[in-house]
């Protein structure tokens, strides 16, 4: 999703490029709107996995359904997941020349 909406977002950052922003800013704008994705994901989905955790509850053996290390393990990963996901497709839109970017559409 994120290289999607980089990639539509070419023109935008070419102007931004053109107008002086600088290409860390660039960086930090988009890995932020990633991060609040992935931050609004586990928002919802860490109460999801704790209520579906009880119907599977008795499936489990040698670990508890609510255990809270391997639910802060698997949303640290996520987390991990998510920002690498964000950080590569603004490193490839900050290679782009402005002017390449401006005349895309």
């Amino acid at each position: 999703m994120s290289s999607y909406s980089v990639s539509c977002r070419t023109n935008e950052i070419g102007i931004r490029v053109a107008l002086g922003a600088s290409r860390s800013a660039i960086l930090r704008m988009v890995l932020r709107e990633t991060l609040y994705l992935s931050f609004a994901g586990l928002a919802i989905g860490v109460p999801c996995a704790l209520v579906a955790s009880r119907l599977v509850g008795h499936m489990l053996f040698g670990v508890s359904a609510n255990d809270p290390a391997t639910l802060a393990a698997v949303a640290l990963i996520l987390a991990a997941v998510a920002a690498l996901a964000g950080y590569v497709p603004p490193r490839r839109a900050m290679r782009v020349d402005p002017m390449d970017a401006l005349r895309h559409e």
